[in-house]
């Protein structure tokens, strides 16, 4: 009862990397509201998952394991979502940011009559005083994500409704694992209690999974060019750089926008989200969509000739002058040295 749940997405007996990021933050909300961290895990052959899911420390682990729950369907999964949180009546839950959880999230809010925040960039917990009625809320989920194109951070609260409801992009929580040993309780729930066979009016017959074609979620290094970069011709020096550091390349919106740079590489929030352990900024500007997609980076090093840049009040480094004049001389450089 008013507990913290995360759904966890599974694919071919993976969990996603987002879901252990939000069962990470999760045990953290957790730990400060002082109740337990639950997970559910929806699908097939699940009888190793909790290897995955309880050292992130969950105290409990609801399991519905059928070979129909598996690829994923939105009728199946949105009734035993509904019926389980009828049930169990958590305060909170947390969702991926995915295809899944944007069909998924939406569905379940919408039966309890609960609210959702999409796309959080922070997830606090804090007090509300409602003045007009002189009434004070406690322990909200306050629900932090860029609103009004990004010009703003507005902070949601959901004061009456349970649970509170948000997604959350991968990348943007840190994945930490509380103990390999961790001992939370295992619940393997019937499946027919929680769903009927008017759910599985849909059947998947042939699924095709198209892989990414870049590593920018998880890459240590990035280096990102915006509007500033000034052309597709000068990006070619920026995969240049990329390739002698073995690192990723990135864009902003307007570069993509632009098109210097094809779209599955923009950064931000209506991008990738990623916390590498060095991003170099190349002619970005620094608007806050942008920088909400990649400031909690190590190490942000800015290279842009205009030393007003809003990016540069958050870098570590920042290098004055053009593209064409420092990116040339930091591939040299770095040949130099790394033989």
């Amino acid at each position: 009862m008013n507990n913290l749940f995360v759904y966890c997405e599974i694919e071919e007996g993976q969990v996603a990397e987002v879901s252990l990021e939000l069962l990470s933050k999760g045990r953290s909300l957790a730990n400060e509201l002082k109740c337990q961290l639950e997970a559910v895990a929806i699908g097939a052959n699940l009888e190793n998952i909790k290897s995955q899911i309880l050292p992130y420390g969950v105290d409990k682990l609801h399991i519905f394991d059928d070979k129909r729950l598996s690829p994923y369907t939105t009728l199946p999964h949105t009734s035993i979502i509904v019926k389980l949180f009828q049930e169990e009546k958590p305060q909170i839950c947390l969702l991926g940011a995915t295809v899944i959880g944007r069909d998924l999230g939406p569905r379940v809010s919408s039966a309890l009559t609960s609210g959702l925040t999409a796309d959080c960039t922070s997830l606090e917990i804090g007090d509300h005083t409602e003045r007009r009625e002189n009434k004070t809320y406690e322990n909200l989920l306050y629900q932090i994500r860029p609103a009004f194109g990004g010009n703003i951070v507005a902070t949601i609260i959901n004061p009456e409704h349970r649970p509170q409801m948000a997604t959350v992009r991968e990348g943007v929580m840190k994945k930490q694992i509380v103990s390999d040993k961790y001992k939370g309780e295992v619940i393997n729930h019937t499946v027919k209690d929680y769903v009927t066979d008017k759910d599985f009016v849909v059947e998947v017959i042939e699924r095709h999974v198209e892989k990414a074609k870049n590593n920018l979620g998880s890459a240590p290094i990035i280096v990102a060019g915006g509007y500033g970069v000034g052309s597709k011709d000068n990006f070619d020096l920026l995969f240049e750089l990329a390739k002698t550091l073995n690192a990723e390349v990135g864009a902003s919106r307007a570069a993509v926008d632009a098109g210097f740079v094809e779209s599955d590489r923009q950064i931000g929030q209506t991008g990738v989200t990623v916390r590498p352990k060095l991003y170099i900024a190349c002619g970005v500007s620094g608007q806050i969509q942008h920088i909400a997609g990649m400031q909690e980076s190590g190490i942000i090093i800015s290279i842009n000739n205009d030393p007003e840049a809003p990016i540069n009040q958050i870098a570590d480094y920042v290098i004055n002058g053009t593209i064409e004049e420092v990116v040339p001389k930091m591939i040299k450089y770095y040949k130099q040295n790394s033989k």
